[in-house]
């Protein structure tokens, strides 16, 4: 009788399921999903109390007093702009405290010594805040619907927006995690850099009422396409084409994602 082959056998027979092939994967990104939900008053709840405290507040004591911004009513308007400003801090700032903890417990030499590849280290430690964020907005908009009559008009042009979004500062939250030396770099992007774009971009207004040059300032700002891509879902309206901010999201979530891919191919400041 011929000996087998290994590899040709591996080639023939049954690899398994997808499962066992990326457990390593599912540990980990169970891992980050668990920590979220175990928290789930800290993580979900607190930041979806304090967006539909903006909605309630700015939404309906002003709303009446506002006329409507490109044809929709003020309440409604702010809606999609508060969805996406809780979306992306929460993806951001899950991420880059979840990793940063990870480095600072020296958890992460577990993760990098294990045979999982690279881009399961990367996608794993991502989950964790693109599961938070959806979430977070899911939620919000249920809260917001008894109070505003918010439409989806554009449902595949919203999902994209959304998974962009996810893709972008979850991705972004890591890349954070990774360089930071100290708790307060973490917070310092998200409290200096994505809360005011975020402010900036367009939540609470349409910047096509902006005079010059500010109007043209605000086309620099990341946060004003992912608003504006996301508002173009729920109400069919934007200050832009939804094709550019949709472009422009996806070149920079590429950016993001390449980088901390790079991170864990190359060990960059993770094995040091």
């Amino acid at each position: 009788m011929s000996a087998i082959d290994p590899a040709s056998a591996e080639a023939t027979a049954p690899t398994g399921s997808l499962a066992d092939r990326h457990r390593g994967l599912i540990a980990l990104s169970g891992r980050e999903v668990n920590r979220v939900l175990k928290l789930w008053q800290q993580t979900i709840a607190a930041p979806v109390v304090s967006s539909f405290l903006f909605i309630l507040v700015f939404g309906l004591s002003l709303g009446s007093r506002i006329s409507g911004v490109e044809g929709v009513d003020y309440d409604v308007f702010i809606v999609p702009g508060l969805v996406t400003m809780a979306m992306v801090q929460a993806a951001y700032s899950n991420n880059s405290s979840s990793v940063f903890q990870a480095r600072f417990d020296r958890y992460i030499n577990d993760v990098l010594a294990s045979p999982m590849k690279s881009w399961e280290v990367n996608l794993g430690l991502s989950l964790g805040g693109a599961v938070r964020a959806l979430l977070i907005a899911i939620a919000l908009v249920l809260l917001a619907l008894p109070v505003v009559s918010v439409p989806v008009e554009h449902p595949l042009e919203l999902v994209l927006a959304v998974f962009l979004a996810l893709v972008l500062f979850s991705s972004l939250g890591v890349i954070v995690g990774v360089y930071a030396q100290s708790w307060d770099h973490a917070s310092f992007v998200q409290n200096i850099v994505i809360v005011p774009l975020s402010f900036l971009g367009g939540t609470f207004y349409s910047v096509d009422t902006l005079p010059s040059p500010w109007q043209e300032i605000s086309h620099v700002n990341p946060l004003f396409f992912v608003i504006n891509a996301v508002r173009y879902g729920f109400l069919g309206v934007s200050d832009v084409s939804v094709w550019l901010s949709l472009g422009v999201m996806a070149a920079l979530a590429a950016v993001m994602v390449a980088w901390s891919s790079w991170l864990f191919s190359t060990g960059r400041k993770l094995k040091a």
